[in-house]
């Protein structure tokens, strides 16, 4: 029988636990790092590193610009999505806007990243989290979409691509003020979304009104300045007598009621912008109704080729 000293046991031993070490070296090695980001409801978040089953509901453009597809995408009901961005999210499958609870548990996200304050009231936060890693993003009023970019970015690592989007947008602008100045100087403009024969128009603030107003330097028609002071979201009803006195010299209109009455009637074809011939039409499945970095590059672009022509 072979002999088994103190000496050999003693390096039996060392050699087990330097084997064991390793062995959870290695492991450890697999287990994908996080980090922890305060959102903006003030929770601490934990988000791995490299997220690959993301939801980001009416947050698709920040994800599309920033190279990311989302495990599923916004609508209203079975029919509204974001058309303008299915060139990239065509074969993505649709989670409605208040994101079940049910619904989303069937996707296995491995990080939900929330649009508004208000998408988690009611203790929504706290049964999201026992899914997946829940981050509410920057959002409110004061807001910009830069901003928000920016913090989607911080979260998944791409703050470098965020800059780069950023950039080419802000050069956009810069370039679309300098060539078509004769015609945006001193010139007003409204927009208007039309749906079930009633009519809204875009705060002076909000969505597209920020792009013309202060972003293009269009001139802020009375009407808009009126609606916008009691403004609680980026569409406030407007009614056919008061499109009336609107003296925008153009008029953007998006359209999801082709055959409205309203555009039969008299005062709206007496418009000054409509009986002009400065009516801009473009269609619901435009970047019109619509916010993020996607969005605004697609309505500076329809803008352009309005006022080029």
């Amino acid at each position: 029988m072979k002999k088994i000293t103190l000496k050999g046991l003693f390096f039996g031993a060392l050699l087990s636990s330097v084997m064991l070490f390793a062995g959870c070296s290695a492991s450890n090695s697999t287990t994908e790092s996080t980090q922890t980001k305060t959102d903006a409801l003030s929770h601490k978040v934990s988000i791995p590193e490299h997220p690959k089953r993301i939801i980001g509901s009416y947050l698709e453009d920040y994800l599309v610009s920033l190279d990311v597809k989302p495990v599923a995408q916004w609508t209203v009901g079975k029919g509204s999505i974001q058309h303008y961005l299915q060139d990239d999210l065509a074969d993505i499958p649709t989670i409605n806007f208040d994101l079940p609870y049910e619904d989303v548990l069937k996707f296995e996200p491995d990080l939900l990243l929330i649009e508004s304050n208000s998408m988690v009231e009611g203790g929504k936060y706290a049964e999201y989290s026992k899914i997946a890693p829940t981050y509410v993003v920057k959002n409110g009023d004061k807001v910009t979409w830069q901003e928000k970019l920016e913090d989607i970015a911080s979260v998944l690592g791409k703050t470098k691509k965020a800059d780069q989007v950023i950039d080419t947008y802000e050069e956009l602008v810069t370039t679309t003020k300098e060539q078509l100045k004769d015609k945006i100087s001193g010139k007003s403009a409204a927009v208007l979304w039309v749906t079930n024969n009633s009519a809204f128009m875009v705060a002076e603030n909000r969505s597209s009104g920020n792009l013309l107003y202060d972003q293009l330097g269009f001139e802020v028609p009375n009407l808009t300045k009126e609606i916008s002071k009691s403004a609680s979201s980026d569409w406030s009803p407007v009614s056919l007598e008061k499109l009336a006195t609107l003296d925008a010299d153009y008029l953007i209109l998006v359209n999801s009621d082709k055959s409205a009455a309203m555009f039969e009637d008299q005062i709206w074809q007496n418009i000054p912008a409509v009986k002009a011939g400065n009516l801009w039409e473009f269609g619901p499945e435009t970047s019109w109704l619509y916010n993020g970095p996607i969005a605004y590059t697609q309505m500076i672009e329809d803008i352009q080729e309005k006022l080029e022509k």
